[in-house]
């Protein structure tokens, strides 16, 4: 081969290799950050599932003598099962099975129809009623504690729910969602949340959202634990709740 045309190709190959040195770069940087982003979004995953692993099993066991107490109540007021198992959505959409002692006569289902109009929750998505009749005596004194919703703790350790997160709503609630509204089914629902310990069912439904979407943005395991320490007194002292 010619000499100066060997050179001519070794340069050329040679500036080919210049030009594609910062694209693999550019490249083995962008690979490098997405890699330490996932690996920090999936182990504080991770760090939340394990936590509502261990306190969901440790809840379940100090509060045993509560749940059978309560069980015992509810048989003796009225007939028909303790628990309430009522369909929810979940994150995404997904829907699954939500525990709940039962709180209301068998029939409440059937009645809420003829009750709809007296809905006390501004914004019409959800439904509230201070003085509802279809609620028992003893599921009115669960309900001011949200001793009704301690069955959901077996929601959380079947990966359902989360200790922490935005309630779950009902499918028919879901349906009137906006897209906005939509924003709290991007997280794993929980027993509690930060509107749970700002005035529960006092809030009006778009408040509520609007701080479920804060807790959303800003989740951290710590930001769990406070909220799990701040729902203690909130629910001993029953504000809000009905």
């Amino acid at each position: 081969m010619n000499e100066d045309i060997r050179r001519r190709i070794i340069r050329h190959y040679a500036a080919m290799g210049l030009r594609w040195a910062p694209r693999l770069g550019h490249e083995l940087r962008f690979h490098s950050r997405r890699f330490i982003w996932l690996s920090a979004v999936r182990g504080a995953a991770l760090s939340k599932r394990l936590f509502d692993i261990v306190g969901s099993l440790f809840l379940l066991l100090m509060l045993s003598p509560i749940l059978v107490m309560i069980a015992i109540m509810i048989k003796l007021e009225s007939p028909g099962s303790v628990f309430f198992k009522q369909t929810r959505v979940g994150k995404w959409g997904r829907t699954f099975g939500m525990y709940k002692f039962r709180s209301m006569h068998q029939d409440a289902e059937a009645r809420k129809a003829a009750l709809e109009s007296r809905n006390e929750m501004a914004g019409g998505v959800t439904f509230k009623l201070k003085d509802d009749p279809r609620i028992t005596r003893v599921g009115r004194f669960t309900r001011r504690h949200s001793l009704d919703e301690l069955p959901q703790l077996l929601n959380v350790l079947n990966g359902d729910m989360s200790l922490v997160g935005p309630r779950p709503a009902v499918p028919s609630e879901v349906q009137m969602y906006s897209m906005t509204d939509r924003q709290r089914l991007d997280a794993v629902p929980g027993i509690t949340c930060l509107w749970q310990v700002s005035g529960r069912s006092e809030l009006p439904f778009d408040k509520q959202v609007e701080l479920d979407i804060a807790y959303i943005n800003m989740q951290s395991l710590w930001l769990d634990i406070k909220l799990l320490l701040r729902t203690v007194p909130a629910v001993l002292s029953g504000r809000g709740a009905y």
